[in-house]
């Protein structure tokens, strides 16, 4: 079986509703597809590249993809591991296009067994819970965001802050007042506090039971985390932090965070979440498999990943929810706050 075609297509998203973090706001999502085709069989990838994390850039991925992978046609599309060193070597830091790649080799082995891709990884459950998020806003209208979700049987919300914590703290508190108990609530300020605040945010929140608190401090200086770290009863997660496998290996050697979130499109790929995974569970380490903007291939991805190992108890897989003009809708199915893979083989998409 050969590699009898290769193509890299560009996908431009809306948001239905725009959303703020601690360091933009978004109101679009620009993807890209990867379609490798072999045997009769077309295998899918999604790379959803972000400059402020991973300093990427849809226009030069696609412009870069376009040159170098055609390179790979009459290549065994299941000698994954020599296309993948070959690929990085070409297009250095190019983490979404590593994942987008990635992904399309192992679509492809799904399809050829028949199989979905998270019975094939391991097939440790068949359903997971996932976070929604809620960008930064005013008080009131988090909480009519939260209410909303609560209504439509969400269980986990996702608040986003760190641009001021004293509001950060006040939106939290008016949501544990006003919501029933059972929610489960989680806080990412991407970065957006010094270590003072995010000692501020641990101290005057431990009444609030926040499930768990993401990367506070900026993502070059991991060594803040640990300083956080050290001093919260609340887990401390890395996001942005962890790019690489040596970022992991390097937060957890010293014993920086309690938790890391593992995103495909940050460490170029399934093949390389496995093994970021592998290391975080040597150090008795949960894991959450998290998201950017994502088309549902990308998101079905994540999830398929989700499903089949038993230290991955966090999903934060929403980036699909409120894109319009994604190909790939219906992929994956949220019930309940519990997010469902398609029955289709690799990862349930057939495709354009």
């Amino acid at each position: 079986m050969k590699i009898d075609a290769i193509e890299i297509i560009p996908l431009d998203m809306r948001l239905k509703e725009p959303y703020q973090v601690a360091y933009d706001s978004f109101d679009k999502a620009e993807n890209l597809l990867v379609r490798i085709e072999a045997g009769g069989l077309n295998g899918w990838g999604c790379a959803a590249p972000d400059p402020h994390v991973t300093g990427e850039y849809v226009k030069d991925l696609l412009s870069l993809g376009s040159a170098v992978l055609p390179s790979f046609v009459k290549k065994d599309p299941f000698r994954k591991a020599l296309i993948m060193k070959q690929l990085k070597k070409e297009t250095p830091g190019c983490f979404s296009l590593w994942a987008a790649v990635d992904m399309a080799l192992w679509d492809l082995v799904g399809k050829k067994a028949g199989l979905p891709l998270w019975k094939i990884l391991g097939g440790y459950r068949d359903r997971i819970r996932t976070s929604v998020t809620i960008g930064i806003c005013g008080v009131q209208e988090t909480l009519e965001q939260a209410e909303e979700l609560v209504r439509s049987d969400i269980s986990i919300l996702k608040i986003k802050g760190g641009r001021d914590v004293l509001e950060d703290l006040e939106r939290l508190d008016t949501m544990r007042r006003e919501l029933p108990r059972e929610i489960h609530i989680r806080f990412d300020a991407n970065q957006g506090y010094c270590v003072e605040d995010a000692l501020l945010f641990l101290k005057k929140s431990e009444h609030l039971n926040i499930e768990l608190f993401e990367q506070p401090t900026a993502k070059n200086q991991p060594e803040l985390l640990g300083v956080v770290t050290r001093a919260s009863s609340t887990p401390v997660m890395a996001d942005e932090s962890l790019i690489s496998l040596r970022d992991a290996f390097h937060l957890v050697k010293r014993g920086l965070v309690d938790l890391m979130n593992i995103k495909l499109m940050k460490v170029g790929g399934l093949t390389e979440a496995i093994q970021v995974d592998a290391l975080a569970r040597a150090a008795g380490m949960d894991v959450m498999i998290g998201c950017m903007d994502e088309s549902a291939l990308g998101i079905s991805a994540g999830l398929h990943f989700a499903l089949s190992r038993p230290n991955i108890q966090y999903a934060d897989l929403d980036g699909h929810l409120g894109l319009t003009g994604d190909p790939a809708a219906g992929t994956v199915r949220l019930k309940k706050g519990y997010l469902y893979p398609g029955p289709g083989p690799g990862f349930g998409w057939a495709g354009l």
